[in-house]
């Protein structure tokens, strides 16, 4: 079947909360092409299950929720990010709340949130759908999405590439996974809402296609990227051989959950006067600094003092999943490990999610927008999607008029390829990436581990790209060579950073260094014309 080339106003890369936001922000008038890897809600939005950072109760304040983000931040956040994301929160909970999601309320409350309590916030300010908030948000965005006439939905679709003309995004290559075909995406303005890059991990609690795809493609573009050396580790991913990447929310903790070792002990308040409700990063490394000194292959995460009504009502996915699997968390604790869970680099966007490049915005997990400096404070994410998909759609909306079309491009060329016989290589190097990244680049680091991941991606990309040169291209394939990618440029950043702040730890400098400085890197290159074309 041929290859075929599609004309929209917006090409919207990503299917996840930032995808769905943006296109339902868009004007009716504007043609919307929405691309995602499978159905509409298997992204990671989906699955987040803690809730929502909002101003909402009469005792908070913006300046406070502001205040706590920076604290969490280590000295990285962009004030003005930070204050632009948190002062837009009510209106994007409001908007969500017209849409149709059903947020939970206050007992014997008519319209009073009920708000949860999560480490690194001094107040009461998620707001949340019992434990499976993404779940209730993507699937009203989904219905919204899928009855808007201006949109069109085209799932099992992978981005190949952008396309770009004398420095503007015009489009995108996309593989067609159905078809086996890739087709020529083209739109006055591009949206990348990919998400992150936590496959690059041997252990995750991320969906199969967090393959840092957007990341890649930017960077191959021409964007730079920031702060890829901060990958955030879930403190607590269910531990069980059955039960992959189930992820245990924080809220548990803030709840009154307590971890403990194999003894029955608990340990938090060794590593942090906040104990269970300290910040992820430290959270994850008191973790990991147990397992290490005991051999043990997890710790314990205690809710059992709570009603098993109290349970059932507020944790309900958790309840039913752990009962599955024989584990009765009213009668004992939860096994647990870290994992990694959140990628809080990305591509360097402002308050509009405009990118370096003309005509493409990043948003979502994909983009740094200064939110997050070196550690992402919990349930800020769902907020910074929602918030920076309405600022992009309105930037869009109000300057696509001026936008000129797209010039002609050339279909997708596999003239010079062949159908591989050894998809083993694929599969090989995936697991030998991740586990490296694991044991290299994990929570703790050293600069002898560093060089070796560094050596090991080097030869890992020359392997790969002689692949994607030769064979047709892949679901597979592509997401290898995009995590190869962004691996690279993770390990960059972390050889780049000679200090201990947030989420990078490194045993070579413990100290914090008195400057905070962003770690920028910018590609050699920026700007090239359909940069996959050449194969």
């Amino acid at each position: 079947m041929s290859a075929t080339s599609l004309q929209h106003d917006v090409l919207i890369i990503g299917g996840g909360a930032a995808g769905l936001s943006a296109a339902l922000r868009l004007p009716d008038h504007l043609r919307v092409a929405l691309v995602c890897k499978g159905d509409l809600n298997e992204g990671s939005t989906y699955w987040a299950q803690g809730g929502m950072a909002a101003v909402l109760d009469s005792s908070d304040t913006v300046d406070s929720h502001v205040a706590d983000t920076l604290v969490a931040g280590a000295g990285l956040c962009n004030p003005e990010a930070v204050h632009f994301t948190v002062s837009h929160s009510r209106r994007c909970v409001e908007w969500l709340v017209e849409q149709g999601v059903d947020f939970d309320l206050r007992h014997g409350a008519s319209s009073e949130f009920h708000l949860a309590m999560e480490g690194g916030h001094s107040h009461r300010r998620i707001i949340h759908a019992a434990d499976r908030t993404g779940r209730a948000i993507s699937e009203v965005l989904t219905e919204r999405v899928l009855a808007a006439a201006n949109i069109d939905v085209f799932p099992h679709r992978v981005a190949v590439d952008l396309v770009t003309h004398e420095g503007r995004c015009e489009g995108a290559y996309i593989l067609d996974r159905e078809r086996d075909r890739v087709d020529l995406f083209q739109a006055r303005a591009v949206v990348l809402a990919t998400g992150g890059a936590s496959k690059a991990y041997l252990y995750t609690s991320n969906p199969d296609g967090a393959s840092g795809d957007g990341i890649a493609m930017a960077w191959r573009a021409g964007c730079r990227v920031a702060n890829l050396e901060f990958n955030q580790f879930h403190p607590t991913c269910l531990y069980h051989p059955k039960a992959k990447s189930f992820l245990i929310t924080e809220a548990i903790r803030g709840e009154g959950g307590k971890l403990r070792l194999p003894d029955g002990s608990q340990f938090m308040h060794n590593f942090d006067p906040r104990a269970e409700l300290a910040p992820r990063d430290i959270v994850a490394r008191a973790i990991d600094h147990e397992m290490k000194r005991l051999g043990v292959d997890c710790v314990f995460l205690d809710i059992s003092h709570k009603p098993r009504a109290f349970l059932e009502e507020h944790f309900p996915t958790i309840t039913s999943r752990c009962m599955e699997l024989g584990i009765d968390i009213a009668r004992e604790p939860i096994p647990v490990v870290p994992a990694a869970h959140y990628t809080c680099g990305g591509v360097i966007v402002d308050t509009a999610g405009r990118s370096d490049v003309s005509g493409l915005y990043v948003i979502g997990e994909a983009s740094c927008t200064g939110l997050h400096g070196a550690n992402r404070m919990a349930s800020n994410s769902l907020l910074e999607c929602i918030v920076f998909a309405e600022s992009a759609a309105a930037d869009i909306a109000a300057t696509i008029a001026q936008c000129p079309p797209p010039q002609p491009a050339p279909p997708w060329d596999e003239s010079q390829v062949t159908d591989s016989d050894e998809d083993v290589v694929i599969s090989h190097n995936w697991d030998e990436l991740r586990r490296f990244m694991w044991d290299y680049v994990g929570i703790v680091r050293t600069n002898k581990r560093l060089a070796r991941a560094e050596h090991r991606i080097r030869l890992l990309q020359d392997e790969i790209n002689e692949y994607y040169s030769n064979y047709k291209v892949s679901n597979d394939l592509l997401e290898l060579r995009n995590l190869a990618m962004v691996a690279e440029l993770m390990i960059r950043c972390a050889q780049a950073r000679k200090e201990s702040r947030g989420l990078h730890y490194t045993l070579d400098y413990p100290e914090l260094l008195e400057r905070a400085e962003d770690t920028v890197l910018t590609p050699e290159a920026p700007g090239a014309d359909t940069p996959s074309i050449a194969r």
